[in-house]
C-alpha cells in the first residue's frame, strides 16, 4: 500500500508510488488514477482540494445542483438518479411552485418532447423558461423573450459558451442548452428540497425523486413522468420505446459504431467517466 511506513522503505520513509521513498510531508495524492505531488490542487465539482501528505484537503462549499435532459427521454435529477421517460407532451422539467402555500414560487422550466428520428421515441426539442413575468421560448437554436402581465422583475444575462446557450438568473438558476436535444438545469443550493418536476426535489436523496405533481411517492417512472405533462390532452406514456428493438436490424451496426467508446482509442478517458 502506499504511504504505509516500513513497508517497503526504510523506517520513517513512504512508498511514494514510483519506486522511490519519501518523508511523509513529500507522499503524493491519487485522484482518478493519476498521482498529483504535494501542494497541488485539483478542482471537484465547485471545490478545490489540495495534496498534503498524501491525502486530498479540500474546501467544503455547497455547490449548484444539476440536472440534465438529453437524447431521447434520459433524465438524471439533481440527486443523480438516471432513468428513462419518453413521452410526446410538455412536461414540467423543474420549478419552486410545489404546493408550499408559504412559497408563491419564482421560476418554471417546461420542456416539450416531440418525436424525433424514425422509431417513436422524443427529444427535448423546445423549452420554455419563465422567470417571474418573462418568458423565454428556447426552440430553432434561439430564443425569445415574452413579457406577462404578472409575476416579479427577475434579471438575467445570456451569452454563448462554445456549442451551448446559457442563461443565467439573478434568483441562481441557470439553463444550458446545446441548441438540440441536450439540456443542463443548475440551481443554487437556496433551492434544496424546494422544487419539484421531472429533475427531482434536489434534497441530495435520490430515493424520493419520484414524486408525483399530487405530492405522492412513486416507483414507476413512467407514472411519475406522466404525472407532470402540462396538458391532459396528451396521451399518457404507457410504455417504454426501446429503439433497437423496433428496428433490430440497426441494433449490430449502432453497436459497432459505438464500440470505439470502450476501445484502446479513448483508454486514458475510461479512469475518468
Amino acid at each position: 500500500a502506499e504511504c504505509v511506513s516500513a513497508c517497503v522503505c526504510p523506517e520513517g520513509l513512504f512508498d511514494d508510488g514510483k519506486g522511490g521513498c519519501v518523508e511523509e510531508k513529500d507522499c503524493p495524492c491519487t485522484y482518478n488514477n493519476q498521482w498529483y505531488s504535494p501542494g497541488q490542487k485539483i478542482t471537484v465539482d465547485c471545490n478545490t482540494c489540495t495534496c498534503q501528505q498524501g491525502l486530498w484537503s479540500c474546501t467544503k462549499d455547497v455547490c449548484y445542483g444539476t440536472c440534465m435532459i438529453y437524447g431521447n427521454g434520459h433524465y438524471i435529477t439533481f440527486d443523480g438518479k438516471l432513468y428513462d421517460f419518453d413521452g410526446s407532451c410538455e412536461y414540467v422539467a423543474t420549478q419552486d411552485f410545489c404546493g408550499d402555500k408559504n412559497s408563491s414560487g419564482s421560476f418554471s422550466i417546461i420542456t416539450e418532447n416531440v418525436p424525433c428520428g424514425t422509431t417513436g421515441v422524443t427529444c427535448s426539442k423546445a423549452i420554455k423558461m419563465f422567470l417571474g413575468k418573462t418568458e423565454l421560448k428556447l426552440e430553432d437554436k434561439d430564443y425569445k423573450e415574452i413579457q406577462r402581465d404578472i409575476g416579479d422583475d427577475v434579471h438575467y444575462w445570456n451569452r454563448t459558451v462554445g456549442l451551448y446557450l446559457v442563461i443565467e438568473a439573478s434568483n441562481g438558476v441557470m439553463l444550458i442548452w446545446d441548441k438540440k436535444t441536450t439540456l443542463f438545469i443548475k440551481l443554487s443550493p437556496d433551492y434544496k428540497g424546494k422544487v419539484c418536476g421531472l429533475c427531482g426535489n434536489f434534497d441530495d436523496k435520490s430515493n424520493n425523486d419520484f414524486t408525483t405533481r399530487s405530492g405522492l411517492q412513486e416507483t414507476n417512472a413512467l407514472k411519475f413522468g406522466n404525472s407532470w405533462k402540462q396538458s391532459s390532452m396528451c396521451p399518457d406514456v404507457t410504455e417504454e420505446i426501446k429503439p433497437c428493438d423496433v428496428k433490430p436490424h440497426r441494433k449490430s451496426w449502432a453497436e459497432k459504431e459505438c464500440s470505439i467508446i470502450r476501445s484502446e482509442v479513448f483508454k486514458i478517458c475510461h479512469s475518468k467517466v
